[in-house]
């Protein structure tokens, strides 16, 4: 069928085909919007799951509502070995901008952009040069004594508090939305775990939506032994048969197309129900398709096409960032797993290699710093990517 019109293309179609099967997170995340600009007290959310079940686009779609709300909402993606700080700021700029349209009050929203621009500076290095110093873009003064310690968790309660002070005067609130939360640094995963235990005891309408690998409870554990209080965990997984086939129907009925039901049970059984792979098999499909409707020859036919394409896209790229002897280990993995979604035991993977299992800790923890697996249980590691280890087993 006409490539043009593939709505599995990125970009096409009105609704991405990540979000089948979500409106029960969409649906919670507008009872806390409501809830909290009703000043009543809810817990923040994080979203966790392996890579490809559509985390960043539900975070984009919570973003959206937040907005259509009347909220002000900022998004970042955390990166290892990065400060939370200077992106921080910039998600919170944005924010702001977005409840200044409806306050009437331009220097009440002057003064907490003072106090957000003294919360930025801090990202400077005392040492750094003139021209080595960063400049937040913030068109006011910076305000002195307020998010300015220096110590990131005094200075985010303060900012946090400000803002959501801000939002409080139109009635509504902030939305703060970071993606791969497993990558901030422990002392800026401290600060935000203090910086939402302050806000709900002050019932204060700021709300922080992460989204991360399986780990991200943990992580957040290990920072604050409160943390399982302040957030509402949602896990987010593989569509269920019948979502997955929404996600297949509806954008190849909107182009007023079909698809065979044997065609369907092929791509699921292919995809595994993963939204990433539903999109790049349904593509494939499309292209592959002579003629309406889409049949079950069409995508065994395009099976290969997809798979090449996941190959260096999907699994390739993130396989490259590894070492040689951290692809040892992913390997290793695969082989005891026997290619499945399932986790392999640490020891059996120093067995399996002839090492000590001491040994092999460097190259555990740098896969796992690189987001290439993540400790499913203690004793117990698995890939974050859905079908690594059967990506893997396959390569020559």
């Amino acid at each position: 069928m006409d490539p043009i019109r593939n709505p599995f293309a990125p970009g096409a179609g009105q609704r991405p085909p990540e979000l089948a099967g979500r409106m029960r997170e969409l649906q919670a995340f507008e009872v806390v919007l409501e809830r909290v600009a009703r000043g009543r007290p809810e817990r923040s959310l994080m979203l966790t799951g392996l890579r490809g079940v559509g985390k960043t686009v539900l975070l984009g779609e919570l973003r959206s509502k937040a907005i259509k709300h009347g909220w002000g909402a900022g998004k970042i993606e955390a990166r290892p070995d990065t400060e939370l700080r200077r992106p921080l700021s910039a998600a919170l700029h944005r924010a702001i901008r977005d409840l200044a349209v409806r306050h009437r009050a331009p220097d009440r929203v002057e003064q907490v952009l003072g106090v957000l621009k003294a919360f930025a500076l801090r990202a400077n290095k005392p040492d750094a040069k003139l021209r080595d110093r960063w400049q937040p873009g913030i068109d006011v003064p910076a305000a002195q004594g307020r998010a300015d310690s220096g110590d990131i968790e005094i200075d985010l309660v303060e900012l946090f508090t400000e803002v959501a002070e801000l939002a409080a005067d139109v009635g509504t609130g902030v939305a703060l939305l970071i993606d791969e939360i497993q990558d901030l640094l422990p002392e800026d995963v401290s600060a935000l775990c203090a910086a939402c235990h302050e806000l709900s005891q002050s019932g204060a309408p700021l709300v922080v939506v992460g989204a991360g690998l399986p780990h991200v409870p943990a992580v957040l554990s290990a920072s604050k032994s409160y943390s399982e209080r302040l957030f509402r965990y949602a896990r987010i997984d593989r569509l269920e048969r019948e979502d997955a086939d929404l996600a297949v129907m509806a954008p190849i009925e909107r182009e007023d197309a079909g698809i065979e039901p044997e065609a369907l049970d092929a791509l699921f059984d292919a995809s595994g129900g993963y939204p990433y792979f539903i999109q790049a098999y349904g593509k494939a499909a499309w292209d592959a398709a002579p003629a309406d409707p889409i049949t079950v020859k069409d995508v065994q036919v395009a099976a290969p096409e997809a798979e090449s394409e996941l190959a260096v896209g999907f699994f390739g790229s993130r396989y490259e960032r590894a070492t040689p002897a951290e692809r040892e280990y992913l390997l290793a993995m695969a082989e005891l797993t026997q290619g499945r979604d399932e986790a392999a035991g640490t020891a059996d993977v120093a067995v399996y290699l002839g090492r000590k299992p001491s040994s092999l800790s460097p190259a555990r923890d740098s896969l796992m710093k690189k987001g290439l697996v993540y400790s499913a249980e203690r004793g117990h590691i698995a890939f974050t990517v859905p079908h690594f280890g059967h990506y893997l087993l396959g390569r020559d």
